[in-house]
């Protein structure tokens, strides 16, 4: 498969995403006006679910990876170097949300979404699958297979894994200043396993932020070495031009 596909595929996947998102939104203000829900909040804590923000992201790199030309993607078609970490962040966050979704939660039974309407179940149903099937399922063939990659140094791995840690840090601060939409608790976390409320307060969160560091880190490393599979690139500076060494006739 050529550039030229790759590029129609990451539209497509991006397109698709979009879908993924927007859906999803619908499904939170409809839940949240049938709860009659503070609306301001129920957006705001929608774009801060890491799903979203790492969605959106992805978003956002792919179409750029997908342009000829531009301030992250080299003319002929290697990625630069920001690209490059930013395809193999997104990647790695789409691919964990993706295995945690299909491993742990597919199966659990939600009580919001119990007195949706059809309309609203058919959208969250679509947006869970695109998120978290059909992009996870693009992403690891992209990871595998799209060409002209470039080789990534082991410092990639700040990226990878620091910008999940800076999203559970913002989540951190952000979740005892607002509270539920609902007016149910004085506060709000994305997840329950970040909640430092319960019995064992701060440790818990603590405890699921470091494997989840750990997770990035792992596949953080793997990606990198994906990279340096033969065939992959490294952009280096061009040769300088050698002395013409052909023989010159005597005068």
């Amino acid at each position: 498969m050529n550039q030229s596909s790759w590029r129609i595929l990451r539209i497509i996947a991006s397109c698709l995403a979009i879908t993924g998102v927007i859906t999803g939104g619908v499904v939170n203000i409809a839940r949240g006006v049938r709860m009659s829900q503070d609306m301001v909040l129920v957006v705001e804590n929608y774009f801060s679910f890491f799903t979203i923000v790492s969605t959106i992201a992805t978003i956002v790199t792919f179409l750029i990876a997908a342009r000829r030309n531009g301030p992250l993607a080299t003319a002929d078609g290697v990625e630069s170097a920001p690209l490059a970490i930013a395809l193999a962040t997104t990647s790695t966050a789409m691919i964990i949300l993706g295995v945690v979704y299909n491993a742990l939660l597919r199966s659990l039974p939600l009580d919001l979404a119990t007195p949706d309407p059809w309309w609203v179940t058919f959208l969250d149903r679509w947006s869970l699958e695109v998120l978290h099937v059909a992009l996870l399922a693009y992403v690891v063939v992209d990871v595998l297979f799209a060409p002209r990659r470039r080789r990534l140094g082991w410092l990639s791995l700040v990226a990878i894994v620091g910008i999940p840690l800076l999203w559970a840090a913002y989540t951190m601060i952000r979740g005892p200043l607002v509270p539920a939409p609902d007016a149910s608790t004085p506060y709000w976390y994305p997840y329950f396993f970040l909640d430092p409320n319960g019995p064992g307060g701060y440790a818990t969160p603590m405890m699921y932020i470091g494997a989840i560091a750990a997770a990035f880190l792992i596949l953080g490393g793997v990606m990198i070495l994906l990279t340096h599979r033969r065939g992959w690139v490294r952009r280096a500076a061009p040769a300088a031009p050698s002395a013409d060494t052909t023989p010159q006739p005597r005068a």
